[in-house]
């Protein structure tokens, strides 16, 4: 057996000044990839990741969904949500 897993993660500033998004890929426990919307790229976390972050780096459509998630997932999310947390 393996696990694969995948974590969506969204970080705010000042409300949604400043929004910061990354996507971690974990196999068996080891991230291996991530993409962090700082970098404005995926980087290989192990060297199994390596494969996987010149592929996606290397596909515009992939890029761009996912450039584009700061705004699309995290905003989006904190809008429907703020009413519900501490403030």
């Amino acid at each position: 057996d393996f696990v694969h897993q995948f974590k969506g993660l969204c970080y705010f500033t000042n409300g949604t000044e400043r929004v910061r998004s990354v996507n971690r890929y974990i196999y068996n426990r080891e991230e291996y990839v991530r993409f962090d919307s700082d970098w404005d790229e995926y980087r290989a976390v192990t060297p199994l990741g390596r494969p996987d972050a010149e592929y996606w780096n290397s596909q515009k459509d992939i890029l761009e969904r996912v450039r584009a998630e700061a705004d699309t997932v995290c905003r989006h999310n904190y809008r429907v949500h703020a009413p519900f947390t501490w403030q």
